[in-house]
């Protein structure tokens, strides 16, 4: 399950409401900031404009590949520990605005877990540490640590002990 917040609203749909609920100009700044990481090719740089203009927890040895997309309105909700791979053209969200209501959740990604491409992280999400995420899955649920997940809806595809058991017999 995910761990979210959720905040009614009146009227109008809550993504017309969206300056309501995040300043206009945090906005601008988030979108230069990631529009110039998701082009760069140099790893260290990505990693310092996230920590620096978006405010996210990312952890040493991290690799963002070209295109990613952090939230752009509550970065800051996201958390990515240390040796971690985030595969191309990933999403990462924080927020849901839906009709009635928004949502927010933090998203936390822990150590050593790999994230295949094109791959859509919701909010309120946790990934345990060493977990592996098959390119193109929606996770919208946690993930239990050292679990190999994938599709759409996410599966565990193997658990960890499952996981460990097949490296041994194919090493």
């Amino acid at each position: 399950m995910r761990n979210t917040e959720r905040y009614p609203v009146k009227g109008r749909n809550s993504l017309y409401q969206v300056y309501d609920t995040v300043p206009f100009w945090k906005v601008v700044k988030n979108f230069i900031a990631i529009q110039i990481a998701r082009y760069t090719p140099f790893l260290p740089v990505k990693n310092w404009l996230y920590r620096t203009f978006l405010r996210m927890k990312v952890g040493e040895g991290t690799a963002f590949a070209l295109m990613v997309m952090p939230d752009i309105m509550f970065p800051e909700r996201i958390t990515v520990g240390n040796n971690c791979v985030i595969g191309y053209n990933t999403t990462i969200l924080a927020h849901e605005y839906l009709i009635k209501e928004y949502r927010l959740g933090d998203v936390i990604v822990g150590d050593e877990v790999m994230i295949g491409a094109n791959s859509t992280i919701l909010p309120g999400v946790t990934i345990g540490n060493g977990a592996i995420v098959s390119a193109g899955t929606l996770v919208h649920k946690n993930v239990p640590a050292g679990s190999f997940v994938g599709g759409n809806p996410m599966q565990v595809i193997y658990t960890k002990e499952e996981r460990s058991k097949r490296e041994i017999e194919n090493s």
